[in-house]
């Protein structure tokens, strides 16, 4: 009976229940030294770095306390199992701050395995070189009487000093489990790196995914448009299904492990990048309920504090540039995280659109991040990304921005200065240097849909209703009270709305005449939107 007094001060442990005891010992025990003995320690292999021990000691460490007594026990040390048992799982990609250069290996195991780590190679079967994984474990404390507390194991490993545009096939494995053996060749997948120079290519983009039938046939639709990236605008995977930031919220940690497998198929050989929506503020995980995150994704750390924000980053492929962004952190609707960067999320935003617009290899900056700056459909308009964002990407020019968070399809026509700068009917083209940006909320990825407002129908490509004028709010800050309320506004920008699933798809063009040909195609495959994007000289 003495063991779980262990570290605890005599006269602190007879006052204390054993459920007290336990939470104790949690909080002061580093979850990395009860793994030691089953896991891999990160480091540097083979001249490839692997990523920093840091972000995987936050995330171990992350589980807050929360209010239910039966939360108070300590997670179990892992259970040493036979790894010749144990399949690794919900493999996923993701580029470093150089597509070209670097890539990110992530994936999971459903218990603890001993030295996991990540063969790659030119070929198949090839895989010479043998990268140590890092561990980041996850624990989540019971949060009701019907959940379980969940141990979590995600593995990493960073590939850097990549040939550009050439292909790699890897295999993840552990002592017991060696993807280069015979039987284990049907694992290995494959990556192919952004080429050196500019070339026509295609990327998708969609939010608000979770798990389903229809999110799972949009990830087949995507894989079929052979994506050089896909770029997910937060709202994962729903595991917080009330998605306000508090500890209050319902959550299952469990659905994290249904969503990587149901993705693996597309995101096993296509970056898949993602960034964080209100349902991914999952407040039980320090910092800023970003810890889960940062366990699960390993994401360009480029950003103005990757630690803290793992959600805002920056990558250039080809003659794009792209910038994710945390809405959380402007939001006026769904305030827990409003504010948490104290502006500088902002500052780097701006410093980021300068240079990317001062580098003559980019052609197109595309921005995308969840709270919607333009729509009409249920969460409506969002002031405070239009307050804190709304004048630099005007100022940069930005060609393109991708929200989520409304769970539907719609497309703004060019707007400048809060106003339509030219309508952009099905198949127009338009220059954001003279006509402003187009907005497209791209949210039917495969949660429940959303509609618009009373009495707006859908109009799409093949099925056109224009509309002079919808009805709709915005959110903005109450003058009396520190809290949001909606503002009804009568919009005539809503130029495309589709209530069904789907996702966008943005072919690239290089070369003399660069342009982005973006289309939204549905869960049917059929085509419900198109048009193009062409900088005129002023904007080079």
């Amino acid at each position: 009976m003495d063991t779980p007094n262990v570290g605890i001060p005599e006269r602190l442990a007879a006052g204390m229940t054993m459920p007290e005891q336990h939470e104790y010992l949690r909080k002061r025990l580093s979850r990395r030294r009860v793994l030691a003995g089953s896991f891999a320690t990160a480091g540097t292999v083979g001249g490839i770095g692997l990523l920093a021990a840091s972000s995987a000691s936050s995330a171990s460490s992350a589980a807050s306390a929360p209010s239910a007594p039966s939360a108070a026990s300590a997670p179990s040390a892992p259970v040493k199992v036979d790894g010749r048992l144990v399949a690794p799982f919900a493999r996923h990609l993701a580029f470093g701050a150089d597509p070209k250069t670097q890539m990110r290996v992530s994936w999971q195991v459903p218990l603890a395995v001993r030295s996991p780590y990540l063969r790659v190679g030119p070929k198949p079967w090839e895989l010479s070189r043998k990268i140590e994984a890092e561990v980041r474990d996850l624990h989540t404390p019971s949060l009701s009487k019907k959940l379980p507390a969940v141990e979590q194991y995600y593995l990493h490993a960073a590939l850097d000093g990549l040939r550009p545009g050439t292909t790699y096939y890897y295999g993840v494995g552990h002592e017991g489990f060696d993807p280069a053996s015979p039987e284990r060749m049907a694992t290995i997948g494959s990556f192919r790196t952004a080429p050196a120079q500019a070339r026509k290519f295609v990327f998708t983009a969609f939010g608000d995914q979770g798990v389903s039938y229809h999110a799972l046939a949009n990830d087949q639709l995507i894989l079929g448009q052979n994506p050089s990236f896909h770029l997910h605008a937060g709202d994962i995977c729903y595991a917080d299904t009330t998605g306000h930031g508090k500890e209050s919220d319902t959550y299952d940690a469990r659905v994290w492990d249904t969503f990587l497998a149901q993705t693996e198929s597309v995101a096993k050989s296509v970056p898949w990048m993602v960034t964080t929506g209100n349902h991914d503020m999952e407040a039980w995980y320090s910092p800023n309920g970003y810890g889960g995150q940062s366990a699960r994704w390993s994401l360009p750390e480029n950003g103005f504090d990757p630690r803290n924000a793992p959600g805002v980053y920056s990558f250039t492929y080809g003659n794009v540039g792209v910038v994710a962004l945390d809405a959380n952190d402007v939001s006026y609707e769904i305030p827990a995280n409003k504010g948490y960067t104290d502006g500088r999320q902002t500052a780097w935003l701006d410093k980021r659109l300068r240079e990317l617009r001062a580098d003559e290899a980019v052609d197109f900056v595309v921005v995308f991040f969840h709270h919607c700056m333009y729509s009409t459909s249920t969460h409506a308009s969002d002031g405070g990304v239009r307050d804190a964002w709304l004048e630099l990407f005007t100022k940069h020019q930005v060609d393109l921005v991708v929200n989520g968070h409304n769970h539907v399809y719609e497309r703004t026509d060019a707007i400048k200065g809060g106003e339509v700068g030219k309508p952009v009917p099905v198949g127009a083209s338009t220059d954001p240097t003279r006509d402003g940006i187009v907005y497209v909320t791209a949210g039917g990825a495969g949660k429940d849909l959303y509609s618009f407002p009373a009495g707006v129908r859908d109009s799409y490509e093949g099925n056109v209703r224009d509309r002079d004028a919808i009805p709709t709010f915005h959110w903005t800050k109450s003058r009396k009270h520190d809290s949001a309320v909606s503002d009804p506004d009568v919009v005539e920008w809503s130029r495309v709305r589709y209530t069904g699933f789907s996702f966008l798809a943005v072919e690239v063009t290089a070369g003399a005449h660069p342009k982005l040909t973006v289309s939204a195609l549905a869960e049917s495959g059929e085509r419900v939107d198109h048009f193009e994007v062409v900088r005129g000289k002023s904007g080079q």
